[in-house]
């Protein structure tokens, strides 16, 4: 058994499921599941420090990720200070200060909580080729360890909506166009007043990137999240479902609470 579930107590975990290589737990509520996400990413973390004198973090910015990193850098003693860190995804034609930018969220929310080794932020300035090519360069000079992610609404992982989803992706960063299920849950998730309002371009890592990473810790709670979960875990392996391809990684976790997952 790995460090990061042996940090898991067994009696908070209400069902355990296996789909493809990956795996799945499901937690009595919201509160649960962060926690348990928050102490097997914390095992991982202390399990790569002790390897590497360095190591490096992929983060996502959303509100389903707020619990899990609230009780993250709450615990004491963390390696934080040999992670290299990014983020997975971010907005174009947005002001470099605006809110809804996920570096700025992600600084609110972790960046400036924990003394980090390294920030490496999606630039909000410049092309867009050259802000992906920079930061495929910079992710490229070492592997990712940890990656922490979530699944949108239509499935999506990083910003890989179903339209420009694609497995065998030759980028590791690239832009792409938002599709209306989307930006919509931009609105609903309270970053945006109105779907008019939310950029159609972002910057995102691309699945094969994602898929590159040693270890995933996918947190998903909520019952719009529910049809995703399904599709991930019972569905075809399809990019109409672009979480689906977690299944293939042999370390990746997600996490789950009752909402997302009530079956069985």
């Amino acid at each position: 058994m790995s460090e990061s579930f042996k940090a898991i107590d067994p009696a908070d975990v209400v069902r355990r499921i296996t789909f493809g290589q990956a795996k799945a737990l499901v937690f009595q509520n919201r509160a649960a599941m962060a926690i348990s996400a928050a102490n097997a990413i914390a095992a991982e973390m202390r399990r790569a420090a002790s390897e590497k004198s360095s190591f490096r973090m992929v983060f996502a910015a959303a509100p389903s990720q707020s619990e899990v990193l609230n009780a993250l850098t709450t615990i004491p003693n963390l390696p934080w200070d040999q992670v290299v860190a990014f983020h997975m995804d971010d907005y174009l034609d947005l002001p470099a200060e605006a809110p809804q930018r996920f570096a700025n969220w992600l600084e609110g929310h972790l960046f400036s909580k924990v003394p980090l080794a390294e920030v490496h932020r999606i630039p909000a300035l410049g092309l867009p080729e050259e802000i992906c090519q920079s930061y495929a360069k910079k992710l490229a000079k070492a592997p990712v360890d940890i990656m922490c992610l979530g699944i949108g609404v239509n499935g999506h992982i990083a910003f890989n909506d179903p339209p420009v989803a694609d497995f065998d992706d030759p980028f590791s960063v690239k832009v792409v166009e938002l599709d209306d299920v989307c930006r919509q849950q931009q609105v609903d998730d309270g970053f945006f007043a109105s779907i008019s309002t939310v950029p159609v371009r972002a910057v995102t890592l691309t699945i094969p990137q994602l898929l590159d990473a040693g270890r995933l810790f996918c947190s998903v709670p909520g019952t719009h999240k529910r049809a995703a979960i399904k599709a991930t875990v019972e569905g075809p392996l399809s990019t109409d479902c672009p979480a689906s391809i977690l299944r293939t990684h042999k370390n990746c976790t997600l996490f789950l609470d009752l909402e997302a997952y009530p079956n069985g």
